[in-house]
């Protein structure tokens, strides 16, 4: 009942019409082929029956994750890009920082699983069938998406409940909740130190999992006595790694630093490194670099 802001004004990515025509092409094309990469991952995982394993069960959900991830900011993004249409509602806001938050968080839980599961199939291959069961495939979904929620839409909801009363502009190109909180009129403290306690354990919680899993892969690797085998199975894992390390290097320097509060232009870049680069990579990287999906892919074309 104390909000009296009644929408918010996103900068957005460019001040100037020449350069959001540019973005708008960038950003369309970039989301053209996370979507078809990603679509072509569950159509192909779905359909052939070579591909009907835990890895592939994980990827295909994680293709998932991906598409609806990304439609929950690059549609309305385009949309002010092309339009030059700024404002956004509070309900449109809320909803969208919590999707994004709550997506985001799913999609790092999402990544420490598949190189659990990555692990497990090269560091113990007789073992893969009878420890990544469909009951524990299920189970580990589930966990990712109950995890992601009930951490983040605790803190969500409490931001939601903040009074707004001016100022409304945000310099970004989504409802980022540090930029929501900065524009409250009211002490956020509690919910600052709340919301960075979970990305402290979310964001280096995931990583660890994922870096440990890579540590036993690589040894692994190492071990193998044919060196065209250690070359072929470094090319996929290096090309995994970096997008780890891009996802992950820039989430952390973004969310979890001294000063939390941003608005700089360097924000948005780290953002879009993150929600749109990465994005559009792992498809790409994480499946269809993968020689049966490849030869899964021939035989539908």
């Amino acid at each position: 009942n104390h909000t009296t802001v009644v929408e918010f004004i996103l900068l957005g990515l460019a001040s100037s019409r020449h350069l959001e025509i540019t973005l708008f092409l960038f950003l369309g094309i970039a989301y053209f082929f996370i979507l078809l990469g990603n679509i072509s991952v569950i159509t192909i995982t779905l359909t052939n029956n070579l591909l009907q394993t835990p890895m592939y069960y994980f990827l295909r959900n994680f293709a998932l994750l991906e598409i609806t991830f990304t439609s929950t900011f690059l549609p309305s993004t385009l949309y002010s890009l092309l339009t030059e249409r700024k404002t956004i509602s509070l309900p449109g806001c809320f909803l969208q920082m919590l999707f994004f938050h709550c997506l985001g968080a799913c999609t790092l839980f999402h990544m420490a699983v598949m190189s659990l599961d990555c692990c497990v199939a090269i560091c113990h291959p007789l073992h893969y069938t009878a420890i990544m069961n469909n009951r524990l495939c299920l189970q580990l979904i589930l966990s990712c998406w109950a995890l992601s929620f009930l951490s983040m839409f605790p803190p969500t909801i409490m931001i939601v409940q903040l009074p707004f009363c001016g100022p409304n502009v945000m310099n970004h190109f989504y409802c980022d909740f540090s930029l929501l909180l900065e524009l409250s009129c009211t002490d956020t403290g509690f919910i600052e130190e709340l919301m960075f306690i979970t990305l402290i354990i979310i964001l280096p919680g995931t990583l660890i999992v994922t870096a440990v899993s890579y540590g036993c892969i690589i040894v692994t690797i190492l071990h193998i006595p044919s060196s065209a085998g250690r070359r072929k199975a470094f090319s996929t894992c290096s090309a995994h790694l970096i997008v780890v390390t891009v996802f992950y290097s820039t989430c952390l320097y973004r969310y979890i630093r001294p000063e939390q509060r941003g608005g700089q232009d360097s924000d948005k870049v780290l953002s879009l490194f993150f929600s749109v680069l990465t994005q559009t990579l792992n498809p790409y990287i994480y499946s269809l670099r993968n020689r049966q999906v490849k030869r899964a892919l021939k035989e539908r074309v």
